[in-house]
Protein backbone atom coordinates (compact mmCIF):
# COMPACT_ATOMS: atom_id res chain seq x y z
CA UNK A 1 0.00 0.00 0.00
CA UNK A 2 1.70 3.35 -0.90
CA UNK A 3 1.38 6.01 1.71
CA UNK A 4 2.09 9.92 1.42
CA UNK A 5 3.18 11.49 4.55
CA UNK A 6 2.57 15.10 4.71
CA UNK A 7 4.57 17.38 7.48
CA UNK A 8 5.41 20.91 8.06
CA UNK A 9 2.35 22.66 9.16
CA UNK A 10 1.72 25.08 11.30
CA UNK A 11 0.32 28.62 12.76
CA UNK A 12 1.84 31.21 11.28
CA UNK A 13 0.96 35.28 11.11
CA UNK A 14 -0.01 36.90 7.97
CA UNK A 15 2.96 37.71 5.96
CA UNK A 16 5.21 34.24 6.97
CA UNK A 17 6.38 31.02 5.36
CA UNK A 18 6.11 27.87 5.67
CA UNK A 19 7.27 24.96 4.11
CA UNK A 20 5.41 21.88 3.85
CA UNK A 21 6.59 18.19 2.69
CA UNK A 22 5.05 15.12 1.68
CA UNK A 23 7.57 11.91 1.61
CA UNK A 24 6.63 8.55 0.41
CA UNK A 25 8.15 4.71 0.11
CA UNK A 26 6.81 5.23 -3.41
CA UNK A 27 9.68 2.98 -5.85
CA UNK A 28 8.64 4.79 -9.11
CA UNK A 29 8.01 8.17 -7.72
CA UNK A 30 9.30 10.00 -10.47
CA UNK A 31 6.61 8.42 -13.04
CA UNK A 32 3.63 10.38 -11.07
CA UNK A 33 2.05 13.41 -11.48
CA UNK A 34 2.11 15.31 -7.87
CA UNK A 35 0.18 18.13 -6.64
CA UNK A 36 -0.88 19.84 -3.57
CA UNK A 37 -4.38 20.47 -2.47
CA UNK A 38 -6.28 22.47 0.78
CA UNK A 39 -9.67 22.30 2.05
CA UNK A 40 -10.54 25.12 4.20
CA UNK A 41 -13.35 24.24 6.67
CA UNK A 42 -17.10 24.08 5.01
CA UNK A 43 -15.17 24.12 1.57
CA UNK A 44 -14.14 22.40 -1.17
CA UNK A 45 -10.84 20.89 -2.00
CA UNK A 46 -8.95 22.93 -4.23
CA UNK A 47 -5.94 22.65 -6.22
CA UNK A 48 -2.72 24.96 -5.18
CA UNK A 49 -0.24 23.37 -6.97
CA UNK A 50 1.21 21.03 -9.18
CA UNK A 51 4.03 19.03 -10.38
CA UNK A 52 4.59 17.05 -13.69
CA UNK A 53 6.87 14.22 -14.59
CA UNK A 54 8.59 16.62 -16.60
CA UNK A 55 9.12 18.95 -13.87
CA UNK A 56 6.69 21.29 -15.07
CA UNK A 57 4.43 23.16 -12.98
CA UNK A 58 0.95 24.81 -12.54
CA UNK A 59 -0.43 26.92 -9.82
CA UNK A 60 -4.25 28.09 -8.56
CA UNK A 61 -4.35 32.03 -9.26
CA UNK A 62 -4.55 32.38 -5.86
CA UNK A 63 -0.95 31.56 -4.95
CA UNK A 64 0.85 32.58 -7.99
CA UNK A 65 3.72 34.31 -7.01
CA UNK A 66 4.05 33.19 -3.33
CA UNK A 67 4.01 29.58 -3.43
CA UNK A 68 6.33 27.33 -4.98
CA UNK A 69 6.28 23.38 -5.47
CA UNK A 70 9.00 21.43 -5.91
CA UNK A 71 10.39 17.91 -5.85
CA UNK A 72 13.43 15.87 -5.07
CA UNK A 73 13.58 11.79 -6.86
CA UNK A 74 16.35 10.89 -4.53
CA UNK A 75 14.69 11.85 -1.68
CA UNK A 76 11.21 10.94 -3.02
CA UNK A 77 9.52 13.80 -1.31
CA UNK A 78 7.72 16.65 -2.53
CA UNK A 79 7.97 20.29 -1.27
CA UNK A 80 5.60 23.18 -1.06
CA UNK A 81 7.40 26.35 -0.25
CA UNK A 82 4.65 29.23 0.94
CA UNK A 83 5.62 32.79 1.16
CA UNK A 84 3.83 35.82 2.05
CA UNK A 85 0.97 33.29 3.64
CA UNK A 86 -2.66 35.31 4.20
CA UNK A 87 -5.69 34.12 6.31
CA UNK A 88 -7.72 32.80 3.65
CA UNK A 89 -4.53 30.01 3.39
CA UNK A 90 -5.69 28.73 6.02
CA UNK A 91 -6.42 24.82 5.98
CA UNK A 92 -5.79 20.94 5.47
CA UNK A 93 -2.97 20.80 3.02
CA UNK A 94 -2.99 17.24 1.17
CA UNK A 95 -0.56 15.96 -1.13
CA UNK A 96 -1.94 13.35 -4.22
CA UNK A 97 -0.09 11.44 -6.67
CA UNK A 98 -1.86 9.53 -10.38
CA UNK A 99 0.30 8.32 -13.04
CA UNK A 100 -0.50 9.33 -16.64
CA UNK A 101 -2.69 12.44 -15.94
CA UNK A 102 -0.02 14.87 -16.98
CA UNK A 103 -0.11 18.17 -15.27
CA UNK A 104 -3.41 18.58 -13.43
CA UNK A 105 -5.04 20.07 -10.35
CA UNK A 106 -8.04 18.41 -10.71
CA UNK A 107 -9.21 16.57 -7.84
CA UNK A 108 -10.79 13.89 -9.43
CA UNK A 109 -7.42 13.09 -11.09
CA UNK A 110 -5.89 11.74 -7.81
CA UNK A 111 -6.40 9.00 -6.54
CA UNK A 112 -3.29 8.69 -3.98
CA UNK A 113 -3.75 10.81 -1.09
CA UNK A 114 -2.13 12.01 2.53
CA UNK A 115 -3.68 12.09 5.60
CA UNK A 116 -2.74 15.87 5.14
CA UNK A 117 -1.37 18.38 7.32
CA UNK A 118 -2.78 21.87 9.36
CA UNK A 119 -2.32 25.44 8.11
CA UNK A 120 -3.42 28.46 10.15
CA UNK A 121 -2.18 32.29 8.96
CA UNK A 122 -3.34 34.31 11.73
CA UNK A 123 -3.75 38.56 11.33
Amino acid sequence: QVELVESGGGSVQAGGSLTLQCTTSMYTYEYYSWAWFRQAPGKEREGVAGIGTDGRTTYAESVKGRFTISKDNAKNTLYLLMNNLKPEDTGMYYCAAELNVGLTLSRDDFGIWGQGTQVTVYS
